[in-house]
């Protein structure tokens, strides 16, 4: 089957996935929590043709680690669909009421979005995240994993697929692709897929927008930074930094750049230099950093590095350590080591970025993280979505407008007016509310 015959596929799916209960959708994802137990040694079997030859392909290690699927792994995708069975359903929620007149009450209620193409890296897990999300949300799903984890792949979608079609969902709820022209194929299929998001390089992203008229919600490179006030518990400044570096470091979230204060140049910057090489971390670094510690100077501050290296820079201020920011940040994670709560205060509201943090790690930038069921990606344009997206980025909304014969033709005349009153009270023709509209 072709890509366009999986977009109409799922076209269809999305009809009967929009309408679905929460307890159906529950069920749906327990029954995939269970089958990915119960086949994991046929998952394992898979991961390892694709580790195999990955090494044969020189793929480098950091990527190699990301394309891993093992026991833990599995038990992190286990527990995270467990989480998201816990969480409430985002379709059929009552965002706004407003009495337009007696008897004519306006709601805007969520509601999938439909068909959602996902492109994303070497990331197995990534594929039950994602396609697990979609099913909550109520959305048909078409994903593109990695070449490099085509066999793990094939196997996760066959058991997810098989799963939530024993538990009651629609053929074409998932698909899978598989090649860069199906990819292509997909582009153009904007009467069936409602968004893509692609995960990847800027460069990749670009060209996803450049070659398609269907809405992206775009998450490129991530350059995340972390600066170091000269107003820093020294301690904990070391600690974050490594954290943030070498937690897991090909990830999008892993510091790339870290923004020191001058006036720590003699007291903190031998320490921290010394922390990181202990990790194996290449310092590259400004004029300043490289005269001090005799690194390399660094090609380029917009380098997303996904490895064991990191850029270094000595700033003169919070302001220019923000400007910095702005200007090659990526708009993904940037956070601030203080103990100042003004300059943290300021960090926060001047940084133009989709997370900010104060005193803890850029690795906490995920959705998991911060309770969303995982995510399908970390957006960092601004409007839709932004930052980790989750459920609640995976839906969007109606207005229902509930009358009882009313017509523009009496308002036009002046016979009747609006009165424009809010209402306290949910969306009465969702199946779990017992309102009757009046």
């Amino acid at each position: 089957m072709d890509a366009s015959q999986l977009a109409h596929l799922a076209r269809q799916a999305s009809r009967h996935l929009a309408i679905l209960d929460n307890q159906t959708k529950n069920a749906a994802l327990e029954q995939i929590r269970n089958e990915l137990i119960n086949q994991a040694d046929r998952i394992f079997a898979a991961n390892r043709q694709d580790m195999d030859r990955s090494v044969g392909e020189g793929l480098p290690e950091p990527l190699r680690k990301r394309l891993k699927f093992d026991a833990r792994k599995l038990d992190d995708v286990s527990q995270g669909i467990k989480d998201l069975t816990r969480l409430p359903d985002p379709v059929g929620r009552t965002q706004m009421a407003t009495r337009l007149d007696l008897g004519l009450d306006l709601y805007r209620v969520s509601c999938p979005i439909g068909v959602i193409g996902v492109i994303f890296e070497s990331r197995p897990d990534a594929l039950v995240q994602i396609s697990c999300l979609c099913l909550k949300s109520g959305n048909a799903a078409l994903l593109k994993g990695g070449s490099e984890a085509r066999e793990t792949n094939r196997v996760l979608a066959d058991i997810i697929d098989g799963a939530g079609q024993a538990a009651g969902l629609p053929a074409g709820w998932i698909g899978l692709l598989e090649t860069r022209a199906e990819v292509d194929q997909l582009l153009a299929m904007d009467e069936d897929v409602d968004l893509l998001i692609p995960r990847g390089s800027n460069a990749f992203v670009r060209y996803i927008m450049d070659h398609t008229r269907i809405p992206v919600l775009g998450h490129a490179d991530g350059v995340c930074h972390l600066y170091i006030d000269k107003a820093c518990d020294p301690e904990m400044a070391i600690r974050l930094a490594v954290d943030s570096k070498i937690q897991y470091v090909a990830v999008c979230n892993a510091a790339e750049t870290i923004l020191l204060h001058a006036d720590l140049a003699d007291s903190l910057l031998p320490r921290l230099a010394v922390a990181l090489k202990a990790e194996r971390v290449e310092i590259y670094g400004c004029e300043r950093v490289c005269a001090r510690l005799g690194c390399l100077p660094v090609h380029d501050w917009h380098t997303e590095y996904l490895d064991y290296k990191v850029s270094l820079k000595l700033v003169g201020s919070l302001d220019e350590a923000v400007a910095h920011i702005n200007r090659y940040g990526s708009g993904h994670t940037e956070a601030i080591v203080t103990a100042d709560p003004e300059a943290a205060r300021r960090f926060l509201q001047e940084t133009d970025s989709g997370n900010v943090f104060w005193n803890c790690s850029t690795r906490f930038s995920d959705g998991f993280r911060y309770g969303f069921g995982a995510e399908v990606g970390i957006s960092t344009g601004k409007i839709h979505a932004r930052g980790p997206v989750g459920l609640e980025g995976l839906v969007t909304y109606q207005y229902r407008l509930l009358g009882q014969g009313q017509t523009v033709a009496d308002y036009a005349a002046g016979t009747k007016t609006f009165c424009h009153q809010p209402l306290d009270r949910e969306y009465p023709l969702h199946p779990e509310n017992a309102d009757n509209h009046d």
